[in-house]
């Protein structure tokens, strides 16, 4: 069997301190005739990555409403890994090398878990490019049943994938009954399928990440990590991945330092088991680091956690989010609920969080990331304007309430019985 995911217990109705109580009350109504189906998540980490926060709230909440969920994780190793951050790369754009071997070991491995695969599932969620072969394997097998219905989440942006690398996954997601993204630019015009749902992932307000979290506990917990709160921060927090551009944020802090001497930046991320290059581009951004001590390089290797990220990011006066590519960036949403403005690159999912202007701003450059960054860092009060507007802009658009109820719809439009 594969490796079940142990989660904490959530009470659905614990929100209604944060969303309308028509919120909750119409998610009851969905989940009713649900009661008892039996839905399996399964993606390629427990920890480390947004598709691990989300399934963390996610999964829980499904089962506060009486449907029987249940998280797993694939059997990967690093070979495996190496190949599905290949194909990730080459999904979102990058030129990159997909040759027969590469395709060989990850269908091997994929295989590999297709035999650790038990059945009696109403529902099976694939999450992202590892795992989409595994129905491919089973279709033939006594697990396979025709009752189930198996849907393909894409987290990440394929607006210009790689040909070669898409057409190699596109069998493979054809053979699910839906495919769900955050962006409609994100599907690709050759993709064949008479479900695709384009909805965003969303955070959990009562996470311990996005917790009230009282001044002087900020403080000291800034003040652990040698930051200074009394002088402007700035702050990105992202996993240690290449198109999170962290390079790019320390060239922007420089820009930044010229006009305001005393400013700091915060680089705080994870290290995912899934994600070869994160030590590769921890080192790139050590290197570009220089020595500065007013640069906090920080993750999981320095105990950095939901609670330390929740108080960096209400500690910063602006927050960065600078990718190059981005399926949604859950930091985003992140930071707004916490009121603070964003700075953001104009990819992606990013660009449904900050409304430019409005919420934060959209840049497409170092140089426009340090001026924008500067303005606000110059003028708090429209910071706080921006921040409270983005606050309120999550509430109504990107709360995890809104994705559960998402799902409940897509469960009932699928049903049950006899695929056509």
């Amino acid at each position: 069997m594969l490796e079940r995911v142990p989660l904490l217990e959530k009470d659905l109705d614990d929100y209604r301190s944060v969303v309308d109580y028509e919120v909750l009350d119409r998610i009851h109504e969905l989940a009713e005739p649900l009661k008892g189906a039996k839905v399996l998540h399964l993606n390629a980490t427990a920890y480390g990555g947004g598709v691990a926060e989300l399934l963390a709230t996610h999964v829980p909440l499904l089962r506060s409403v009486g449907i029987d969920a249940d998280w797993r994780v694939l059997h990967g190793s690093d070979e495996f890994f190496h190949v599905t951050k290949t194909a990730h790369n080459g999904l979102q754009g990058a030129e990159v090398e997909w040759t027969p071997e590469l395709q060989r070991v990850y269908l091997e491995r994929v295989l590999d878990n297709a035999l650790a695969m038990d059945d009696g599932w109403d529902f099976v969620v694939i999450h992202d490019p590892q795992p989409a072969a595994l129905l491919s394997f089973l279709r033939e097998t006594p697990v396979f049943s025709p009752e189930t219905r198996w849907i393909w989440r894409c987290h990440i942006d394929l607006t210009t994938a790689n040909a070669r690398v898409w057409e190699f996954f596109r069998p493979f997601v054809e053979l699910h009954d839906a495919s769900v993204w955050t962006m409609r630019e994100f599907v690709p015009a050759s993709l064949v399928m008479d479900r695709v749902i384009v909805t965003p992932p969303c955070i959990d307000p009562l996470a311990v990440k996005n917790l009230d979290l009282a001044d002087p506990f900020v403080v000291e917990i800034c003040k652990q990590y040698g930051i200074d709160t009394k002088r402007p921060i700035m702050c990105q927090v992202s996993r240690f991945d290449p198109w999170k551009d962290p390079v790019g944020v320390i060239e922007a802090y420089r820009l930044v330092r010229e006009e305001i001497p005393d400013v700091q930046l915060v680089l705080a991320g994870s290290m995912a088991t899934d994600d070869p290059e994160g030590f590769k581009v921890w080192e790139e951004a050590e290197e570009a680091r220089g020595g500065d001590r007013d640069i906090h390089l920080l993750s999981n290797i320095q105990q950095i956690g939901a609670v330390q990220i929740n108080a960096f990011q209400r500690a910063a006066h602006v927050v960065l989010q600078k990718s190059l590519r981005e399926g949604f960036g859950l930091t985003v949403s992140e930071a707004l609920w916490k009121g603070r403005p964003v700075v953001g690159g104009r990819a992606g999912g990013i660009q449904l969080q900050i409304r430019d202007g409005v919420d934060g701003f959209l840049v497409d450059s170092v140089e426009e990331a340090a001026t924008r960054t500067v303005e606000l860092l110059s003028f708090p009060e429209r910071a706080d304007e921006l921040g409270a507007s983005g606050r309120a802009h999550v509430r109504a658009n990107f709360l995890s309430t809104r994705e559960l109820e998402d799902w409940l719809r897509l469960f009932h439009d699928l049903g049950s019985g006899t695929r056509p």
